[in-house]
Parts: structure tokens; sequence; C-alpha cells
């Protein structure tokens, strides 16, 4: 198996190995996020996925291995270090302002990446989140426009369902015009067309920006359809990388996929069609 090639990459990570007392959940796990690229992390349920967001992060720290971004080690950085060099992330459960609206989400993430000063100054001066100049409100409602959130933009998100919230999250982090963004299960809790509405969101994005994406999804065929790259954990392994076709075609991907679930009688590419689209 080839291993995808690091030379530039955004986002990197080698040999990360994570333990939790003696249970493994990471053992020497290396990943490579090229710029501008979308990359897939899939795997089943335990697979270490969510520990590695975490180390990539920032919100943990690797037993062993290192964490490069923009060509810089950022093993020992905290993840606020990490944010401010460019590095974003949504989380699966939507970590929001609860008194907010949407529009001041997206408002808040946008001065932090345009006019930190703002953030003090304003409450300090009482003008709030709600007194934006007109070059942030075009990019603001641009935003809230591309992924159908004008019409709730000034709604408290308290009173928005989790897929609305999700997609507030999704927008919120690409005003932080990020230089990669690790995507913590995107889809979940959106329905089909909100979910296609958010991967045309995210592949426009990378295409008019730039952006690095690493794309945690138990949606593979979402994955699959939006990735030129995949790696696959299995138990804190990494048994596969590749591009979709390769992953696709994998064996040991397709043990992993199928485990006990095949149906008695089923052929394993049958079976496998129906977990890896």
């Amino acid at each position: 198996m080839n291993e995808q090639s690091s030379a530039g990459a955004c986002l990197e990570c080698h040999g990360v190995a994570v333990r939790f007392g003696g249970v493994v959940a990471l053992d020497s796990v290396s990943v490579s996020v090229p710029p501008g690229a979308v990359v897939g992390l899939v795997g089943p349920n335990g697979a270490g996925k969510s520990t590695l967001f975490s180390v990539l992060s920032g919100l943990r720290r690797p037993d062993q291995g290192r964490v490069i971004f923009q060509g810089t080690d950022v093993t020992r950085a905290s993840a606020a270090s990490r944010a401010r060099l460019g590095l974003a992330r949504t989380f699966q459960h939507p970590e929001m302002f609860a008194g907010l609206t949407p529009r001041e989400h997206v408002q808040l993430a946008d001065r932090v990446s345009t006019k930190r000063s703002r953030i003090w100054t304003d409450p300090l001066t009482g003008r709030g989140f709600r007194r934006p100049v007109p070059d942030e409100t075009e990019r603001v409602d641009a935003l809230l426009e591309a992924l159908n959130l004008t019409a709730i933009a000034d709604r408290p998100v308290a009173g928005l369902s989790l897929g609305m919230t999700r997609l507030v999250e999704i927008a919120r982090a690409l005003a932080l015009r990020p230089k990669a963004l690790l995507l913590d299960e995107p889809s979940s809790g959106l329905d089909l067309r909100e979910t296609e509405q958010v991967m045309r969101v995210l592949s426009r994005a990378v295409e008019l920006t730039g952006v690095s994406l690493l794309l945690v999804e138990h949606d593979v065929g979402m994955v699959l359809s939006m990735s030129q790259y995949v790696y696959v954990l299995d138990f804190g392994v990494k048994i596969g990388e590749g591009t979709p076709d390769e992953i696709r075609s994998n064996p040991e991907v397709r043990a992993a996929y199928l485990g006990e679930e095949s149906a008695p009688g089923a052929t394993p590419a049958a079976a496998t069609e129906e977990a890896l689209p």
C-alpha cells in the first residue's frame, strides 16, 4: 500500500499512539491532509476516530507521535494556540451559545478572523454583536444564505433543531477562515436535503478558499463521494488508506465493515456494497 506523501501537507500526524490505562485507543497512526483537499477518516464505532480528532485539534496530547500543522510541530501546543494558527473543528454534539442567534454566531467568528479587537471592545462600548460594518454584513449574509439559514438567522439557537444547529456550527467554523477544518460527523442529525446542502457548501468552500478538510463521518457514502483520499481505522489501527475506489475494494476494510452483520447466504461483495457505497 502506498502511503500518501506528506510533502507540503497542511495537517499531518506521525506515529500517534494514545492509551487509556491498558487500552490502546490509537496505535502508531499517521495521516496527512494536503492543502485544499478533502480527506476522509472512517471506521466502525470504537475505531479511534474521535480520539485522533482530539489529538489533532489539541484537546488531547498523544502518548507517542507528532502533530504537524503548516510545517510547524504543534504536538505540545494547546487547542487555542492551534486555533489561532488556523485550525478549526466542529463537534459531534454542537457547542453553541444558547442565547445568541445564528447571525451573531457567524458575526462573532467573522470578527475573530478579521477584527479580533472588536471581540473585546464591542461589549465594553455596548455595541454587542448587533452593529456590523457593511463588508461584515455581506460576508455573514453570504454564509447564512449558503447554508439556508437566512430564515432563522435572528432566532436564538436554543430553539433550533439539531440539524439546523449543526448547520450554524459549520457556518461559524467557515467564518473563521481556517487553513484546515476538522469536521466531526457533520451530517449527524441532518436529513437528506440538509446533508446534500452541507456537501455542496463544503465543496464550494474548498474550491474558493483552499481550506483543507478532514472529515469524520458515519455516512460512508458521503465520505467516499466528497474525499480525494480516505483513511480507515479499526480498533485504533490504520487498516487501509487510498482513493475512494481503492477503499471500496480493500478486503481488510470490507471485513471490518462487514463484521458479524452480513446476512445469511449473502456474499461478501454484495454485503460490502451496502456498507461501502
